[in-house]
């Protein structure tokens, strides 16, 4: 705050330096599948008009669209259901990212190379018999496994 705000605070008639708030920088990631060039040039259009908006990118090999800037998730999900296609957010994740990727339901054949839908749960259960021995016998632990033997 500087010294001409601290006056200005005692006037009747003061200066207001009220910025309006914008939405954080982000990323929003949809799957929309596209099928031609017209498609991908429609919906790269339909979102780069809207406000705050920094960059599109299509891929139309994964059905992914990636935008950019200061948006609202939502409202860029409404403005491409707008436009006819079938929209939702990116439900995958890359594969090295879970650390239990096996889990059940985690495989999608419809899902690019190397990537599995987003889990609800990627953690196995503690409580697992096999979760317990991997931590009995661990780097951290090393005299857990010589209490046993």
């Amino acid at each position: 705050m500087g010294a001409f705000d601290y006056i200005s605070s005692f006037c009747s008639y003061t200066y207001s330096n009220a910025k309006t708030k914008r939405k954080p920088l982000q990323t929003v990631e949809i799957k929309v599948k596209m099928d031609c060039d017209g498609c991908e040039r429609r919906l790269r259009n339909v979102v780069r008009r809207m406000k705050g908006v920094k960059s599109v990118e299509v891929n139309r090999k994964q059905s992914r669209l990636t935008v950019n800037g200061h948006v609202d998730p939502n409202k860029v999900l409404k403005r491409v259901k707008s436009t006819g296609k079938k929209a939702e957010f990116w439900p995958y994740i890359p594969q090295h990212m879970v650390y239990y990727p096996f889990a059940p339901g985690m495989y999608d054949k419809r899902a690019p190379a190397g990537h599995i839908r987003n889990p609800t749960q990627a953690f196995p259960a503690a409580n697992t018999p096999g979760e317990n021995y991997v931590s009995l016998f661990s780097d951290d632990n090393v005299h857990g496994a010589c209490s046993i033997m």
